[in-house]
Parts: C-alpha cells; sequence; structure tokens
C-alpha cells in the first residue's frame, strides 16, 4: 500500500507540474513582454484565440515545441511554443483550426521549429475538412536561423496552394507582416486587418528610404487603410481586435467547412414571401440618375443583412454574402452611386475573385445589374482592362454553382454580357420593368448610326430627339430581351426576393458536367 501512495504521490506531482508548465505556456514568457505587448494596444496570443473560438473549445497542440537551433545565443533562448501556437476548437460548433504568432516571443518571428508546427496544422486542417484562420502577428523569416527559415515560409506557400478551394483560408492580420511572409495572407481566401497595429508590406519604410529616398511611415506604406481601399490586398477593415476577431466568426458561419459540403443553412427569421413594396421607391426610372444599391440588396436578403467584401476598395461593384430564406449566397452588384456603377479595372479584378471564391465553396452566385458599360480612357486601356475585364468574364463562364441574374434597370454593352449574361451562363435571368438592355444608350447609339442624317437635317436636335425616341422604342423597351430569351421574366418589383427564393431553391441540386482538363489558364 505504501508503495502505492508513493506511486500515486509521483503521479500526483507530474500532473501538478504540467498544470504549472500549461499556465506558464498560457501567461507567455514574462510580464514585461505582455505589457509590452499591450503598449502597442496589441491583445496576447491567449486571449486573441479565447476571442476567436466558442468559450473552452480550444485544443493546443506541440505547445510544449522548442527549437533546436545554436549560435547567435538562441541555444540560451528556448522557449516553449518557438512564438507560434496552433490548434483547433469549435467557431458556432463547428471545428476550426488556427494558429497564431506571438510576437512576445522572437517577435513571432519564423524559424524552423515555428513553421513545422505551421505545416503540421495545415495538414491537419486539409485532412479533416475544416477551414484554417491564421492570427498574424510577426515579424517575419528569424533570420539567426538563415535559410531554413525561408524554407519554412515556401512550405507554408505550397500548402495555401495546395488547400485552395478546399478549406476556407482567413488571414488575420493583427501586427506586423513583411518580406516573403506577406504571400501566404495574399495567397488565402479573405484578409482582415486591424488599423494602427497591422502592416503589410514587401520591403519596409527603411528599405524604400534607402533605395528611393521616399519618406514614408509604417501605416501610410501597408497600413490596414491603404490595403483595405488602395490595393485591395485586405477584404475588411477594423478599429479594433474584438470586432475584427467577432466578423470572422460571422465569415465562418457563412461558409462552409470544405468544398465538398454546402454553406450551413439556419432556420429563416425573415418571411420568404415578404414582397419589397419600397424597392420602387429606392430605385429612379431616369437611368442617369444614381442611387444606392446597398439599399436595395438590403430591403431583398434576409433581415437586411450583407456581408460585404472589399467595401473600401472599388466600390463601384458591391460583393458580399448574405442569406435568402436561410440559404448563403454571394452577391455581386453594380453600384450606382458611385462611378455610376461602371466597372474598371478594379472593379472586374475584385469581382471575379469573388465569383471564383463562392464557386469554390458552392455558394449560389446572384448578380444584380444596373451597369453603364466599362469605365473609358486611356488610364484604363493601358492599365489592363482588356485583361482584367476577361477575368470577370473567366470567373462566371467557369462557375458552375447555381447563378441568377436580375437586370435592375440598365445594361449596356460589353459590361452586360460580363455580368453574368444568359449568354454566359446564367441559369436564369430577370429584369424588372424599368430595364434597357442595349448596345450602349439610346442617346450614344443614335449619334452613331444616324450621324450623317441628323447632321444634314435643318434642326439637327430635333432630329436627333426623334431618332433617340425611335431608338429606345424600338430596341431598348423592356420586353426585348425577354422576346429573343435573353430574359426569362420580367418581374414585378415588389416580387424579387420571392421569385429569387423560388428560382434558387429549384436550382439547388444543380450539377453540371465539366470539360476534362488539368486546369484552365485564366487571364492575368
Amino acid at each position: 500500500m505504501t508503495a502505492m501512495r508513493e506511486e500515486h504521490a509521483q503521479l500526483q506531482l507530474r500532473v501538478e507540474e504540467l498544470a504549472a508548465a500549461r499556465k506558464s505556456l498560457y501567461d507567455g514568457p514574462s510580464a514585461r513582454a505582455t505589457e509590452a505587448q499591450r503598449a502597442k494596444g496589441k491583445l496576447t496570443v491567449r486571449e486573441r484565440l479565447d476571442l476567436l473560438f466558442d468559450p473552452g473549445s480550444f485544443r493546443e497542440i506541440e505547445g510544449f515545441r522548442r527549437h533546436r537551433a545554436s549560435g547567435f545565443g538562441l541555444e540560451d533562448r528556448r522557449p516553449y511554443t518557438d512564438g507560434v501556437v496552433t490548434g483547433w476548437g469549435t467557431v458556432h460548433g463547428r471545428t476550426v483550426f488556427a494558429y497564431a504568432h506571438d510576437f512576445r516571443i522572437f517577435g513571432g518571428s519564423l524559424g524552423e521549429a515555428h513553421a513545422e508546427k505551421i505545416h503540421k496544422l495545415m495538414d491537419l486542417a486539409e485532412t479533416a475538412g475544416a477551414p484554417l484562420v491564421s492570427l498574424s502577428d510577426g515579424a517575419g523569416a528569424r533570420i539567426q536561423e538563415g535559410v531554413t527559415a525561408l524554407a519554412g515560409y515556401g512550405g507554408i506557400f505550397s500548402r495555401n496552394v495546395r488547400a485552395s478551394g478546399v478549406i476556407p483560408q482567413i488571414s488575420v492580420m493583427l501586427g506586423p507582416c513583411a518580406g516573403g511572409a506577406t504571400y501566404s495572407p495574399a495567397l488565402t481566401d479573405f484578409v482582415f486587418m486591424v488599423r494602427e497595429i497591422a502592416q503589410m508590406y514587401i520591403t519596409g519604410p527603411d528599405v524604400a528610404r534607402s533605395v528611393t529616398g521616399e519618406n514614408i511611415t509604417h501605416e501610410q506604406l501597408g497600413g490596414a487603410e491603404v490595403h483595405g481601399s488602395v490595393s485591395g490586398a485586405a477584404g475588411f477593415v477594423y478599429d479594433n481586435e474584438p470586432d475584427c476577431l467577432e466578423d470572422v466568426r460571422h465569415l465562418i458561419s457563412l461558409l462552409p467547412s470544405n468544398n465538398r459540403e454546402l454553406p450551413p443553412e439556419v432556420v429563416a427569421t425573415d418571411v420568404p414571401e415578404r414582397r419589397c413594396e419600397d424597392l420602387l421607391d429606392l430605385v429612379p426610372a431616369d437611368p442617369n440618375r444614381a442611387y444606392d444599391m446597398l439599399a436595395v440588396i438590403e430591403r431583398i436578403v434576409d433581415d437586411g443583412d450583407l456581408f460585404e467584401v472589399h467595401s473600401g476598395w472599388a466600390p463601384n461593384v458591391i460583393c458580399g454574402l448574405a442569406r435568402l430564406d436561410g440559404h448563403v449566397i454571394g452577391i455581386v452588384a453594380n453600384q450606382p452611386a458611385s462611378f455610376a456603377g461602371v466597372l474598371d479595372i478594379h472593379a472586374a479584378e475584385k469581382a471575379a475573385r469573388f465569383v471564383q471564391t463562392c464557386d469554390a465553396f458552392s455558394i449560389p452566385l446572384v448578380t444584380i445589374v444596373d451597369v453603364p458599360g466599362f469605365l473609358p480612357g486611356r488610364d484604363q486601356e493601358h492599365g489592363g482592362i482588356i485583361r482584367h475585364g476577361a477575368k470577370l468574364l473567366y470567373a462566371y463562364c467557369n462557375a458552375s454553382v447555381p447563378r441568377v441574374q436580375l437586370i435592375v434597370r440598365k445594361a449596356y454593352g460589353g459590361a452586360y454580357i460580363v455580368m453574368d449574361s444568359r449568354s454566359i451562363g446564367a441559369d436564369l435571368s430577370f429584369a424588372w420593368p424599368i430595364n434597357e438592355i442595349a448596345v450602349m444608350g439610346a442617346e450614344g447609339a443614335a449619334n452613331v448610326v444616324f450621324r450623317r442624317e441628323i447632321a444634314a437635317a435643318p434642326n439637327p436636335a430635333a432630329a436627333q430627339a426623334q431618332r433617340v425616341k425611335e431608338y429606345r422604342q424600338q430596341l431598348m423597351h423592356p420586353y426585348y430581351a425577354a422576346e429573343r430569351g435573353l430574359v426569362d421574366d420580367v418581374i414585378d418589383p415588389a416580387d424579387t426576393r420571392t421569385v429569387l427564393i423560388d428560382a434558387l431553391a429549384m436550382l439547388r441540386s444543380k450539377h453540371m458536367r465539366l470539360p476534362s482538363r488539368k486546369h484552365g489558364n485564366p487571364p492575368t
């Protein structure tokens, strides 16, 4: 009995040692390091994970991992975790994997052991078929470990690509991210950034100053506002970490766990048959008058809830996730309140990426059209509007999910075709009775077709007005496209919500036979 009691006491001692070790893992390397983290306005790695995951659900792996490098004093500094916390838990009850840099340890820099932990977690996420979230707050490659650190990034990038379109990958930028490290978020599906504390850039301000003579701050070069509104590298921008991580949780609730599943359904709290009578007051019949397409979308979707992606970049096109009768949909819509809703380089690129993402994860697409055409001008042509416009065209043509087009008002020229017209594979197309589908606006068309006649007329202005009227009556009336099968039905705007719900319900079992090929070759 005495021997058994001694063994029990010894085991109890080991359990207590384990509990103490785990507490030290959670507390971090030192109080001073934690204070320094807070002084930067940042949460600790454990606080971030607590906000991301359901309470008590996070299960850490390789918490006691240490590096085995030597030289430059590394052999005397071998903290647990090696600067990255890895594991899984649940978000709204569904399994999610995450790795999070701990800036308090080696500045969150990536070394061999650090990278191997991330590689293992990424492999587990792909194998389990669950979303992967990275909470980035690291100083880049660990210089003291040399080329092995760079090789570690290569392993991350190759796994990002392998998992692309297989599981959702979400990058949350909560600190610095420089050099090659920036390519991982660039390869993922969604990027979140927090103002003032997060930056991304290939070369920092010091290098820019030494090479170009340009004086620029970290925030001006690669801050959240820059990537949210100028470069388009960030899809979501926030003022603080709790709001950011709460929206990461919301995004996960809208996505399937992997490409073999459908997005999660919920019991709708909004009435499917609800009529949208006020849509008639929101959209002016005059094709040249601006209005806010967001207000239209909010009237149509469940509870007015649209989770917009890239709201600050290329605002002339709206991309976002919503629900109709409890089912997730992706919405692409022209925004007449911004540059009249024209398509330009950035808008085409933004929409193309969103269409591809929705198609990868079986999210049906609803395209709401009110487009006057592509933005003309030398800057657009020289900047590659042909290539970028072709990206959107390619994305739609390649998409096999249910696709429904809604033409609200005008749809002119090549932009009409690119915005998921029936001719490029939309399953159904509906139009409001004020729609104008044509090669161009009536005024421009009349000036081209009847240019000589108008110039020779005794009263050119009256001749032009007459020809514009005739062109609109013959080729731009609301039923012209419907008569030719390019629009499936002209609908009462108040019935839009019900029509879309019914159409998507019918298409839910859609299956397309895709061509046998290694992969396509989309425009770049």
